[in-house]
């Protein structure tokens, strides 16, 4: 199997978002009519022509106003296992996206990543919350409800432009990029208009573009196997590794493992959400392969020997006394209700 590399469009355009060049200035014609339905969508909204639902408990949604992976999913893990903590029940929707079934899925054991989605599957094995994936977050969050009642907060991964659902509290995650040139989609990245109103915002990444709260990545000291066993970290630096990773910066990946000690002898970039339906670890002999936990959960069905490196989102005390906060107040008014 040949290495799978980002297309050369898809790298020209992703340098093309973070400046305001030729090629971001020929597309940003298009841009105005991206901006011109987005707006209008939203008036829709606005004006009660297009309809909001409110569920029965308050709804937390993470996610950025940029196309591309930002590192939302670490940090509704990091939201969840700290409300668990505290004794808050919580579930997780998501849309599930690049799963291989349609409709409403609670996330479970034996669900495979690829029926679900690779991120949702993650969230549940490294949580046990409740998980449930539908293309419209307003159903995963009913079933939700019905399956699990006494869920008393719903954390959305993703979904700040998915307005059907009303949402109690938003979260902005923004990595180095920022918000690119500041032109929306194709253009520039923007999913929606910037600047907009959020309750909390994070930053992740070495250098963040922009103000808000700072939030560090970094890799666990231990791998895991795909029965759960831990491996240090420094017990594979002679072990010949081969370091893939099928996610938005793959780059980023092997750069942390080149921080905790780890020199791969050779990487791989795999497009974000590869299935791993046609991956032959047969063609790796002789190599020990390490990859991200989102990876995992799909690449264990085709190599169960594989190592796993959690991704840990370490959230300052500023922003857990900012979060609690507001947690503390929506459960005073869903006890009020």
């Amino acid at each position: 199997m040949a290495p799978h590399h980002t297309p050369a469009w898809q790298q020209t355009l992703l340098r093309a978002w973070m400046q305001r060049g030729p090629l971001a200035w020929a597309l940003w014609p298009i841009s105005l009519l991206y901006r011109l339905l987005v707006t209008a969508r939203k008036g829709l909204y606005d004006l009660g022509v297009l309809t909001t639902s409110r569920v029965a408990v308050p709804v937390v949604v993470v996610g950025n106003v940029v196309a591309g992976g930002a590192g939302k999913t670490p940090v509704v893990m990091a939201l969840a296992e700290h409300l668990q903590l505290r004794g808050v029940r919580v579930g997780v929707i998501s849309r599930g996206y690049g799963r291989s079934t349609p409709g409403c899925l609670e996330v479970t054991p034996d669900r495979t990543a690829q029926e679900v989605g690779d991120e949702p599957a993650l969230i549940h094995r490294r949580t046990g919350a409740p998980v449930f994936v539908a293309d419209q977050r307003v159903q995963a969050a009913r079933a939700l409800l019905a399956r699990h009642p006494q869920t008393q907060i719903i954390l959305s991964d993703d979904g700040l432009q998915h307005l059907q659902l009303q949402r109690d509290l938003e979260i902005g995650v923004f990595d180095d990029r920022g918000v690119g040139n500041g032109f929306l989609l194709p253009a520039g990245p923007l999913r929606e208009p910037w600047p907009r109103q959020l309750d909390l915002v994070l930053r992740t990444g070495i250098e963040p573009a922009f103000e808000g709260i700072r939030t560090q990545r970094t890799l666990a000291n231990y791998a895991v196997t795909s029965s759960g066993e831990k491996v240090p970290l420094d017990s594979l630096t002679s072990t010949p590794l081969l370091a893939l990773a099928a996610i938005a910066r793959p780059e980023a990946f092997f750069n942390m493992l080149h921080d905790k000690g780890l020199n791969p002898v050779r990487t791989l970039a795999l497009p974000d959400h590869y299935d791993f339906n046609s991956f032959l670890p047969s063609e790796y002999k002789g190599y020990r392969l390490i990859c991200t936990e989102k990876d995992a959960v799909k690449l264990w069905l085709q190599c169960p020997d594989a190592l796993a490196v959690p991704l840990i989102s370490v959230l300052p005390n500023e922003f857990w006394s900012a979060f609690d906060a507001h947690v503390d107040t929506l459960l005073a008014h869903l006890t009020c209700a």
